[in-house]
């Protein structure tokens, strides 16, 4: 399953990986563009533009573009982050050029429609309102804001109500002018295809993309903090965490492994300790964030307000007790886990497209699982205990919504993480 990679003359990459045992193909268009691009006034214009592309374009009504795909079984998809947006399909293999052409006219000729417009400004509120609604969810747009606070990194993907409510087609022809340029953009494909034949596809299919321009993004810049949100609820919601690594620092996989003991599975320590010794909480787990330039690390738990002034001590020894050190049989299991889950992503088109895609936005080539899989192998207990180290040697983030009268005050909350 080699992974064969081409660029053009107007700078768009595109990279195969043919899959000769399945009868299927997923294909994308990854741009490096995503929330952290915005500025304070259009935030959340990604998202939305990721909305309006499917909204009709200069050959296609909106209905034409979903009608298209499902006559022939197919599907599309895409979602917007802090550094990508993305435009993906699955569809048998005879149909790759329908779906490489619908994805291109979409990306290079949607009309914008003001009527379609003022619809999808509507659904994104809901969306918004949806995301309010879900404390679990929301929980995490806050821990990002107090991490990175008062800069796009920390500013929520959806955007805010009163500035989506007013977005206007201007913003969205300006900004996907600018950002939606060839050598910001990879089209990556999985599945029994062949790569010459899909590089002519493309070529041909994505012939008129803007030159756009630099599309720098604002360096983020970790502050740590808090931001709570009282609600009634009956549950509280809490995230935290610290700063972690970019995808370029040397400890980036060292780090998925701490993490994997920390909280990545049942056999973690947080999940032991906090949930079966001591049945303070429903969930929780150990998370971790890469980006370009930066990162998070953190731990999210659900408890009810009753268990926080339990639950916030015990969480708190548990990160620190990782400063002294892991078990052999704590590494083995966690590679395990992390080895286990990319061969078996392997086996998925879709996971593939989009594992190659971003391979190449953020390290600059597709990396060999062999060689992914070396690097997980090759972590052993002092680089565990490095990234511990390093991690909390950060000033903690909490995030928190619902009833959150017991809970102690970040400084006290610090001051345990010290001890």
């Amino acid at each position: 399953m080699t992974i064969r990679l081409e660029t053009l003359p107007n700078g768009l990459r595109i990279a195969t990986q043919r899959m000769d045992t399945v009868e299927t193909v997923s294909l994308g268009v990854w741009v490096h563009v995503g929330t952290r691009h915005e500025a304070a006034e259009v935030n959340g214009v990604s998202h939305l533009l990721e909305h309006m592309a499917f909204k009709g374009t200069a050959r296609r009504s909106a209905r034409q573009i979903a009608e298209e795909i499902e006559a022939v079984g197919g599907y599309l998809n895409a979602y917007t982050s802090r550094e990508i947006t993305a435009y993906t399909a699955t569809i048998l293999k005879d149909d790759v050029a329908l779906a490489v052409d619908i994805i291109a006219d979409i990306l290079q000729n949607s009309v914008f429609d003001e009527t379609e417009l003022a619809r999808e400004r509507s659904v994104v509120l809901q969306e918004i309102g949806q995301a309010e609604d879900t404390p679990d969810d929301i929980v995490f747009d806050h821990f990002q804001k107090a991490a990175f606070r008062d800069q796009p990194m920390g500013r929520p993907v959806l955007g805010p109500a009163e500035i989506i409510g007013a977005m206007p087609r201007a913003a969205l022809v300006d900004y996907m002018g600018r950002h939606y340029a060839p050598p910001r953009m990879v089209i990556s494909a999985a599945g029994n295809l062949d790569h010459h034949g899909f590089v002519d596809v493309v070529a041909r299919a994505f012939d008129h993309l803007p030159p756009g321009g630099r599309g720098d993004a604002v360096p983020a810049s970790y502050g740590g903090g808090e931001e709570r949100e009282e609600r009634e609820l009956e549950q509280a919601h809490l995230v935290l965490g610290f700063e972690g690594f970019s995808y370029a620092d040397p400890d980036y996989y060292a780090q998925s492994v701490y993490s994997t003991i920390l909280g990545g599975g049942m056999s973690s320590r947080l999940f032991q300790e906090i949930r079966e010794n001591r049945g303070l909480v429903y969930s929780i787990y150990s998370f971790n964030s890469s980006y370009e330039d930066s990162g998070l690390f953190g731990v999210y738990a659900g408890t009810g307000p009753d268990q926080l002034p339990e639950l916030v001590p015990v969480l708190c020894e548990e990160i620190r007790g990782t400063l002294a050190g892991v078990t052999d049989d704590e590494m083995k299991r966690a590679r395990a886990q992390l080895r286990a889950g990319i061969l078996m992503s392997l086996e998925s088109t879709s996971s593939r497209a989009e594992q190659i895609a971003r391979q190449i936005i953020f390290f600059g080539r597709p990396i060999p699982i062999d060689e992914i899989s070396a690097r997980i192998m090759a972590v052993d207990g002092a680089s565990v205990r490095r990234v511990a180290e390093r991690i909390l040697t950060k000033k903690p983030t909490l995030a928190a919504v619902g009833p959150l009268e017991r809970l102690d005050p970040l400084p006290a909350i610090a001051a345990r993480l010290r001890a």
